[in-house]
């Protein structure tokens, strides 16, 4: 069976990912590392350092070291850092939690809304995509915290809410795990077609494994 090493930093991503892989790949035997601190620290500092890089690499190392044959990662203000524990650990399939969502919004349009309910995820994830699309980037404030509250229905609200910003584009990117959830209220309220993140990711990587 094939052991995939999920990484969190955000503890509201990780139902969402097991979600996706109970539909797209029941197969596979998942496990899960959490540090919420990670979001915590970006937040404050508001940017990526050389001691956030070492954590990443060293939870990439006890992710390899706990017999995963790949590693997905669901945070997605932490590009760079992914990258680094990607080279580390090379050969070993490391995968971001953006890269099969960004060529699926590419594919279905030129302008594409991003939408993310951490700021510092915009910053980080708005350069992953190719200079010929127009991204335009919309931060739905509030949700994360109302997610965190337990409150799911008003992170759905506050999302779609602010996703109406987005009725322009041609496709909505969820950033981020935890919005998840809130795709079909924001494709109800702005009329879009809206892509998540976990269901992107479980299946491109169960095709680059299998």
């Amino acid at each position: 069976m094939t052991r995939i090493a999920l990484i969190h930093a955000l503890r509201q991503s990780v139902d969402p990912i097991a979600d996706a892989f109970a539909v797209h790949w029941p197969e596979a035997e998942i496990s899960n590392l959490l540090d919420d601190s990670l979001s915590a620290d970006l937040a404050r500092d508001g940017q990526l350092n050389e001691a956030m890089v070492s954590r990443f690499l060293k939870l990439g190392r006890y992710a390899r070291d706990s017999g995963a044959d790949g590693i997905l990662f669901t945070c997605s203000a932490f590009g760079l850092a992914i990258d680094a524990v990607a080279a580390d650990l090379a050969p070993m399939p490391v995968h971001k939690p953006n890269s099969a969502m960004i060529t699926a919004a590419c594919a279905a349009g030129q302008r594409i809304g991003l939408l993310a309910s951490f700021a510092p995820t915009l910053a980080s994830m708005v350069g992953e995509f190719p200079a010929d699309r127009t991204i335009v980037a919309c931060h739905a404030a509030g949700a994360l915290e109302a997610l965190a509250a337990g409150r799911g229905p008003d992170h759905d609200a506050i999302a779609a809410s602010a996703a109406m910003a987005l009725t322009d584009c041609d496709v909505i990117a969820l950033a981020q795990f935890s919005l998840a959830r809130a795709a079909a209220a924001v494709a109800a309220a702005t009329g879009r077609p809206v892509l998540t993140t976990p269901e992107c990711a479980v299946s491109a990587l169960r095709m680059a494994m299998e």
